[in-house]
């Protein structure tokens, strides 16, 4: 039973970190050494770190898109739930 219980955190954080990877590695208003060093500090902080970096991403698209910014691209209004369309 305690080994269930690994797994499933394992599985958890694999697939957090695989999700905000990717989601970081898609923005265009980062740098490459910007994404390279946040994708790092993804896997080598789990949970927190992919939780807290995708918060800070995600609160940033969202007053971008309030305040009328149209100059994200399309998939980023996409991530955020259509609010640019």
């Amino acid at each position: 039973m305690d080994y269930e219980i690994i797994y499933i955190l394992a599985t958890t954080a694999l697939m957090l970190n695989l999700i905000v990877s990717v989601y970081i590695a898609r923005r265009d208003d980062l740098d490459k050494f910007q994404k390279i060093a946040q994708i790092v500090i993804v896997w080598l902080i789990p949970y927190l770190s992919a939780i807290g970096i995708w918060l800070f991403h995600r609160s940033g698209d969202s007053s971008s898109i309030l305040k009328g910014n149209t100059s994200s691209s399309k998939s980023d209004n996409i991530s955020v739930g259509n609010f640019g369309e």
